[in-house]
Formats: structure tokens, C-alpha cells, sequence
């Protein structure tokens, strides 16, 4: 069951159900199946064929997921490209993954130029106006209506995802109709909906906001889409669309979180709130759990084992008081049809209580890195995937991330793992959002460094985030100096950039630990 089949399952459910919502209006699901098969059959009727690689390069909108869904239903691949990303990235992936179509937004036309310039690209179509190299995509599809049958077997390519290419070149990771089946499964099997849920999109859609829509659409999902995010955007469309489930990454709760009187809006229709993509301070899952309610639901996986390797269920977000911070930095306990352990370097599964890397496998991991076997082999060493999280599993089966495993700081001898000293600093009430990195330094080889972004308009001094964490954690582990930054960096995705950070401060040497 691939994206087209989750997708007509729920149109064949709830055909005049409201499918899709956005600034343009709305569209039932007859009129969005009738749109992605006119929008298939046009790729068709101009050379495209099973296998070929197709891009969408453009902000949030109800014709890209409309796009989207023609591009699985023309038996193409879909290659997504994050409007954040710099064009050359954007190229790289692009040149990497062998893409020869590219639907694009009239205001990244400057872009769509330079990607047209790439050897396999042969055709750009506009999504939202008529530029004078692409045409518009309503002209564009013309008469155009039934694809007519295509057959995609279980095992065929359908997805190429990018690592985003944090430690060089991005990589292109595969993914079949069994991927996207594996990933329903252990969806549903945590968040069952009762009722056509009605989702809201936030996040970008190249990533886990587009593939919880995908998935959700075969629930009959109502998807309202938004372009940016806008706090009392989210919050006003939480109370008029009676939206059921949303999705955001930390930074974006965070920001959330700081929206004024946010205590006394309405959403008592949430009933699941999911949060994945990186570690979320446990002080501000706590203010999350008093002001939307016990419907937190956290997930563990990463682009090579999407999204739904362990979860962190609503229930198992309420504890009492003693267990409650524990369990919070906990990501939960493995999906139903996805295996998870921590082992160590030698390929030893560990037990209860010690550290090591965690590995999953099963078909939710990827097929394998586009073109490149080598780095296949390398990520899947002992019969496993190797995720690159250091983790640790309790005794009741709860698996905790400690930290990535390149971003370990040895400092005099002594391993330190930054993820342990945010959570201290994010409980702090003047902190933002911050990224603990090591630094050269001539005594300790590396020492620990906190880097602040504060919310607006609050203060606190360097020494008081030293104090507060040689508290917590004792002194090896605290910072030995701490910077305020208007703003950090962040990817394209939204995460804190501890690679540009750390360039600021190692630039120019010869190492980088």
C-alpha cells in the first residue's frame, strides 16, 4: 500500500469530505483525485515514465501536495527540495538524484534558472503563476485527465529523501511502497483515528509534516495547509478548523509556547500533537502537557528509518512526579513492526542502563543510499541500521537518546554530552533556545561552550547558567563560558546549526576536535 493507495482509500471513504485547505480554498478529495490524475496524465502525455525523478521546489501549498500525490500516481519518484535550502544544495541534491522535472513557485523562478541549467533537467512547470521559462501548471495540464493503470511493485523506488548533508554531500536515501506501508502500520497501530482527523501543516512538507499528511489521508484527514509559521496563525486555525492533530518540530513549540495568553485559547480539539525531528527540553514538554493537554505524542527516526522507529505515547507522557522528568527525556519504546536495540562498537546488544549506539531494522529502513552502495554497507554493519544516536534502554523497555554521536565533547579525558547540558539550560526561564558545542582549548583539548539564544526581552547573566549547571551536573560537565546570541542558525528544517556554530570557533585549525 504506497502513497496512491493510502490516498484512495480515503477518497473512496469520504469523497466529498474537505480534503485540502489553504489561502486558494478548499478541495474535497473526488476534486483533489480528479487534479492528481489530470496532473499524472500530463507527466505521462510528456515523456515522463516509471522511474523518472521528479522535484518539488517551492513553500507549503494545496497544488504541491496535489503535485506530490501525482507524482506516486504516475509511478515517478519523488525528490523533495527544501525552499530553505541554498540553491546550490538544492542542485546537489537534485544533480545527485538524476532529476529531470521540477514543479517550482513563481517566486523561486531565479532558483528554478539555475537548476534548469543542471544536465538531466528538461522541463519546469510554475505551480502558482506564468514566469517566462516554465508554464503555468492549470495551462500546462490541459486536457489532460486519466493516467490510466501503472503498476509500482512493493519494492520498487517511489521516494528519494536527502540527508540535508550536515557533514558533506548529501546522500539520497530510497524508499519503496513497503516503506511507506511500514510506516501507515506503525502510524496507526499508535495514533488510531476514530474519526477523519483533521491535520494541520505547519513545517515544511518535504519533510515529517508532509509524510504525516500522506499517511493521514487515508484516514480521511482534512489538511490545512499553512505556508509559514505564525503563532496566532496556528493558534486561530486550531480553533476554527477544529484541528485534531498537528505536527511541529521543538524550535517551533518553542516559539509556540511563547505566544501571549496562550492558556486561555481553546484546544479542547486536540487530540494528538506530534513532536520528532530533535530532543525537546523536558521543562518545556512540561508547560506543553498544562497547556494543550495530555495528547503529546513523541516520535524517534531519522531520513534512513523514517520517523516511526520508537514512540513516546500520550498515556506515556503521564506519570507521576517522581518519574515525570525521566520519562520525558525518554523517546520511548519501539514501533510494532520496527526493531530497536543499542550496541556497542564491536556489534554486542546491550542491556538495560548501558550507553552505546542505537540500531533498528526491518522494513522501515531504507532501501539503501541512491548510487551509493558503499555508504549503503557502511550504515548497516552486524545486520543493522546504524542510526548514529548514542542511547541507552531501561529496564522497562523505554529508550533514551543521549546525544548524536559526533557531537560528543571530550574534555580532559572526560566524555560530555551536550544533549545533558541543554536540557539544564532550557529549564533556565530567560532561555530561548541554545547549543552546547566544544571549543579548542590548550588546557582540556576541548572545553564545554553554551551558545544562548533568549526570548524577547529577557536577561540572565553567564555566570548563572555556569552556576545552574555545575548545580545539576557538577563541574566537568558545565560550561566553562557561555555566549548570548541574537538569534542562532538553524537548517532548513528548523534545527539549531551546531555545524555553523562550531565553525566559529574552529575555523582555521587543523582539527576539528
Amino acid at each position: 500500500m504506497g502513497v496512491t493507495k493510502l490516498f484512495d482509500r480515503g477518497a473512496a471513504l469520504y469523497p466529498d469530505r474537505t480534503c485540502l485547505i489553504d489561502g486558494r480554498g478548499a478541495r474535497s478529495f473526488r476534486d483533489v483525485q480528479r487534479r492528481r490524475d489530470a496532473i499524472a496524465a500530463a507527466l505521462l502525455r510528456d515523456g515522463v515514465g516509471k522511474g523518472d525523478k521528479i522535484s518539488i521546489y517551492g513553500a507549503n501549498s494545496a497544488r504541491a501536495l496535489e503535485c506530490m500525490l501525482a507524482i506516486y500516481r504516475a509511478g515517478a519518484v519523488y525528490v523533495p527540495l527544501n525552499p530553505r535550502n541554498h540553491v546550490s544544495e538544492n542542485a546537489d541534491i537534485a544533480e545527485l538524484c538524476d532529476v529531470t522535472t521540477i514543479f517550482h513557485d513563481a517566486a523561486l523562478e531565479a532558483e528554478a534558472e539555475t537548476l534548469r541549467g543542471l544536465p538531466l533537467v528538461t522541463r519546469t512547470i510554475c505551480l502558482d503563476g506564468r514566469t517566462g521559462a516554465s508554464p503555468f501548471l492549470e495551462d500546462w495540464i490541459g486536457t489532460a485527465a486519466d493516467p490510466g493503470p501503472i503498476t509500482v511493485g512493493r519494492d520498487d523506488l517511489v521516494s528519494i529523501y536527502s540527508t540535508g548533508g550536515t557533514t558533506g554531500r548529501p546522500k539520497g536515501v530510497m524508499f519503496t511502497p513497503l516503506t511507506w506501508e511500514i510506516m501507515a502500520a506503525n502510524l496507526l497501530s499508535i495514533v488510531p483515528c476514530t474519526r477523519p482527523p483533521v491535520y494541520l501543516v505547519v513545517a515544511p512538507i518535504t519533510h515529517a509534516a508532509g509524510t504525516f499528511a500522506l499517511l493521514l489521508f487515508a484516514m480521511g484527514a482534512t489538511v490545512v495547509v499553512h505556508d509559514h509559521f505564525d503563532a496566532e496563525a496556528i493558534v486561530s486555525a486550531i480553533e476554527t478548523h477544529r484541528v485534531t492533530h498537528l505536527y511541529l518540530p521543538p524550535t517551533a513549540i518553542y516559539m509556540l509556547l511563547n505566544h501571549p495568553r496562550l492558556e486561555e485559547r481553546d484546544f479542547s480539539s486536540l487530540e494528538c500533537f506530534m513532536y520528532t525531528s530533535a530532543p525537546m527540553s523536558v521543562e518545556k514538554l512540561k508547560q506543553c502537557l498544562a497547556v494543550f493537554g495530555p495528547v503529546m505524542v513523541q516520535f524517534w527516526g531519522q531520513t534512513e528509518a523514517p520517523c516511526f522507529c520508537t514512540c513516546l505515547t500520550a498515556a506515556e507522557h503521564l506519570v507521576p512526579e517522581a518519574q515525570l522528568d525521566r520519562r520525558l527525556k525518554s523517546c520511548g519504546r519501539p514501533m510494532l513492526l520496527t526493531p530497536v536495540e543499542v550496541m556497542d562498537d564491536a556489534g554486542n546488544i546491550l542491556g538495560p542502563g548501558q550507553p552505546g549506539e542505537m540500531v533498528v531494522r526491518g522494513n522501515l529502513v531504507m532501501a539503501g543510499y541512491y548510487k551509493n552502495p558503499a555508504a549503503t554497507a557502511d550504515a548497516s554493519t552486524f545486520g543493522w541500521h546504524h542510526t548514529g544516536d548514542i542511547g541507552v534502554k531501561d529496564e522497562d523497555g523505554f529508550f533514551t537518546i543521549i546525544d548524536r554521536k559526533k557531537d560528543m565533547i571530550i574534555t580532559g579525558g572526560f566524555n560530555v554530552f551536550p544533549s545533558e547540558v541543554e536540557q539544564v539550560i532550557w529549564g533556565h526561564p530567560a532561555v530561548q533556545e541554545c547549543a552546547v558545542i566544544g571549543v579548542p582549548d590548550d588546557k582540556w583539548g576541548e572545553a564545554v561552550k553554551a551558545v544562548i539564544e533568549l526570548k524577547p526581552g529577557a536577561s540572565v547573566e553567564a555566570a548563572q547558567i555556569i552556576a545552574c549547571c555545575k548545580e545539576a551536573l557538577g563541574s566537568v560537565k558545565a560550561p566553562k563560558s557561555v555566549e548570548f546570541w541574537d538569534v542562532l542558525p538553524r537548517t532548513a528544517v528548523g534545527k539549531v546549526s551546531k555545524k555553523d556554530i562550531r565553525a566559529v570557533y574552529w575555523t582555521g585549525r587543523d582539527r576539528a576536535i
